[in-house]
C-alpha cells in the first residue's frame, strides 16, 4: 500500500475512527487564533467589490451575531443564507456561527419551491436575503462550542426528489481543513491566495477553500458569479497561487484564445474534482500550469468535502483514479462483485452526523459508523480508488448532482408525456449533461423547447434536460417493472443539444 500523505499526529479512538490530534474545539476558536496571529492579513476579497482583513472580519461578524441575538436567535437555531458568492456570504456564515446558530447554506440555483422546502424543512428562524441589510448589533461571540456540535446543514438532493440536510459538525469542518492542508500541501503561512470560482453553498467552495484559508491566515478571492474572462483576469490581477474548481472551468479557461497571455507562474497548486475528468484534460492542466502541483479530490457533502485525493506525483500515472484515502479516512467496499467492484464506504471524523429530521434516511446511509456513498468503486492493492459507476440514479453535471427521479417526476407532470427516462449524456466540458428519453401520449406532439420552458418553474436550471430523444415504443423494463437504463444508454442517439 502506498502512503502518500503525512500521517503524523493521528490517533485512532475507541470508536475505531482516526482523528487529527490537537484540533481546535470549534470553527470560532480556529478563526480567533488566526485573528490573533494575522490580524492585518487580507482575509476576503470580492472581485469588483470590498476587501477585508482578519481583524475587520471578526469585528463585523461579531456585530452580525449581536444583531441575530437581538432578533431572538438562540444557540442551536437554524439560520439560512440565500446570498450570492461574496463578502456578505462569508460575514453571514461567520456571524451565524458566532451567534451560536446552525448555518443553512441555500443553493441559489434552486427554484423557489426548492428553496422554500429547504427553509421550511430546516426550521430556519432567520434568512439572509439578497438585497437586505445584514443584522447589526453589539458584538457577541458564543462560548462553549465543541467539536461534536452541529455547525451547518448542507442540503443535498435525494433520489426521492426531496433534498436532505447533511448535519456537518465542527469536527467535520476542522478535519477537512487539516486534510486539505496535508493532501494539497497547502501552506498555512498566510501566503496563499485562493480563487473561489464555485459556489460557497457547496462544500468545495466553503469547506475546502474558504475555511482552510481562514485557518491559514490566507486570502480567499471570491468571484460573485463565474465569467471565464473574469477568472483569467483575476489570476494575474489578484496574484492567485491556488485554484480549486470543477473540470469544466479548467476546460473552458484553457480553451480561451487569450489564455496564452495569462501569467500562471505564481500558481502553486491546482486541484479539480466534483465531476468525471478525462485523462487528456488532466494532461492539459499540467501543461498549462507548469509551476503547480496538480491533484484530484473526491468527496461528497456527507464527507464534509474531501474523502480521497490523487496527489501530483500520480496525476499523470493514474488519472483515471481519485487517488488515495484522506489521512483520517478508512475505506472499504460493500458487496463486491467478482470484478472487485462494490459500493464505496467511508469512515472518519469528517462524516456528517446524519440527515436533519430524517431518521430513516440516516439509518440507511450511515451504518455502524460507515457512510454508504452510493458510488461503485474499485480499490487496488496499492490503495488507488477508481469510481466506476453510481449506485444512485444520478447525473453529475459539472459538479452539480442531478437526481434522475426528480427530473422524471417533473417531466411526468407535462400533459403530453406518457413516460420518460433521464440519464447522463457524456460531455467533454461538463463531464455529463442531462438527457431525457421521452415517450409521448398517443397523437400528442412534443416540442423540446416547450418542454424545457414547462420545466423552468419546477426545476433549477442545471437540472433541465439539454438533450431529448422521442421514441414511439414503450420504455424497456425488467420483469419487476424497472426501466432498463443500461439498455437505453447503449441505444440512445442524442443528436444536437437543445438551444
Amino acid at each position: 500500500m502506498i502512503e502518500p500523505f503525512d500521517m503524523s499526529g493521528i490517533t485512532r479512538g475507541a470508536d475505531e475512527i482516526k482523528r487529527y490530534d490537537d484540533r481546535p474545539a470549534s470553527l470560532i476558536e480556529m478563526l480567533r487564533a488566526t485573528v490573533d496571529r494575522n490580524p492585518a492579513n487580507e482575509a476576503i476579497v470580492e472581485i469588483g467589490g470590498p476587501r477585508i482583513n482578519y481583524s475587520a472580519l471578526w469585528d463585523r461578524a461579531s456585530r452580525i451575531a449581536g444583531g441575530l441575538r437581538a432578533d431572538g436567535i438562540e444557540r442551536g437555531d437554524r439560520v439560512a443564507i440565500r446570498l450570492a458568492n461574496g463578502l456578505d456570504w462569508c460575514l453571514a456564515f461567520w456571524g451565524s456561527l458566532m451567534s451560536g446558530a446552525i448555518v443553512v447554506p441555500v443553493n441559489t440555483r434552486f427554484s423557489e419551491p426548492e428553496i422554500d422546502y429547504v427553509i421550511t424543512d430546516s426550521g430556519s428562524r432567520f434568512v439572509f436575503q439578497p438585497g437586505a441589510a445584514l443584522p447589526d448589533g453589539g458584538p457577541y461571540v458564543v462560548e462553549g462550542l465543541t467539536q461534536p456540535d452541529v455547525a451547518a446543514i448542507f442540503y443535498t438532493s435525494g433520489t426521492t426528489g426531496f433534498p436532505k440536510g447533511a448535519m456537518t459538525t465542527h469536527e467535520g469542518f476542522l478535519s477537512n481543513t487539516e486534510t486539505c492542508r496535508r493532501v494539497g500541501l497547502l501552506k498555512y503561512d498566510g501566503s496563499v491566495r485562493s480563487l473561489v470560482s464555485v459556489p460557497l453553498f457547496h462544500v468545495t467552495g466553503c469547506n475546502s477553500q474558504l475555511l482552510p484559508c481562514c485557518e491559514g491566515g490566507s486570502t480567499t478571492v471570491i468571484m460573485p458569479k463565474f465569467d471565464v474572462q473574469d477568472f483569467l483576469k483575476a489570476i494575474t490581477a489578484e496574484r492567485i497561487t491556488s485554484l480549486t474548481s470543477v473540470p469544466a472551468v479548467y476546460w473552458y479557461a484553457i480553451n480561451q484564445p487569450n489564455f496564452k497571455n495569462v501569467d500562471t507562474s505564481r500558481i502553486e497548486r491546482v486541484s479539480y474534482g466534483g465531476a468525471p475528468t478525462p485523462p487528456d484534460l488532466v494532461a492539459r492542466i499540467i501543461e498549462c500550469f507548469p509551476n503547480a502541483r496538480v491533484g484530484n479530490g473526491f468527496g461528497l457533502t456527507e464527507t464534509s468535502s474531501v474523502a480521497t485525493f490523487l496527489p501530483h506525483e500520480y496525476s499523470k500515472l493514474r488519472p483515471e483514479t481519485v487517488g488515495f484515502a484522506a489521512p483520517v479516512c478508512d475505506l472499504k467496499l460493500h458487496e463486491s462483485d467478482p470484478d472487485g467492484v462494490g459500493e464505496l464506504l467511508v469512515r472518519g471524523p469528517n462524516i456528517v452526523k446524519g440527515y436533519w429530521a430524517k431518521p430513516e434516511a440516516t439509518a440507511l446511509t450511515f451504518v455502524n459508523g460507515w457512510l454508504h456513498t452510493g458510488d461503485l468503486a474499485r480499490i487496488d492493492s496499492e490503495g488507488f480508488v477508481q469510481i466506476v459507476d453510481r449506485k444512485k440514479d444520478m447525473v453529475n453535471r459539472g459538479g452539480e448532482n442531478v437526481y434522475c427521479v426528480e427530473v422524471e417526476n417533473a417531466l411526468a407532470a407535462h400533459p403530453a408525456i406518457f413516460e420518460t427516462a433521464v440519464m447522463g449524456v457524456p460531455d467533454t466540458m461538463m463531464g455529463e449533461k442531462v438527457g431525457a428519453i421521452i415517450v409521448l401520449k398517443p397523437n400528442t406532439p412534443g416540442d423540446p423547447r416547450e418542454i424545457r420552458d414547462f420545466l423552468r418553474d419546477r426545476l433549477a436550471d442545471f437540472k433541465i434536460p439539454q438533450y431529448m430523444v422521442f421514441r414511439e415504443e414503450p420504455l424497456p423494463r425488467n420483469p419487476g417493472g424497472k426501466i432498463l437504463k443500461g439498455r437505453l444508454r447503449k441505444e440512445a442517439v442524442w443528436g444536437q443539444q437543445i438551444k
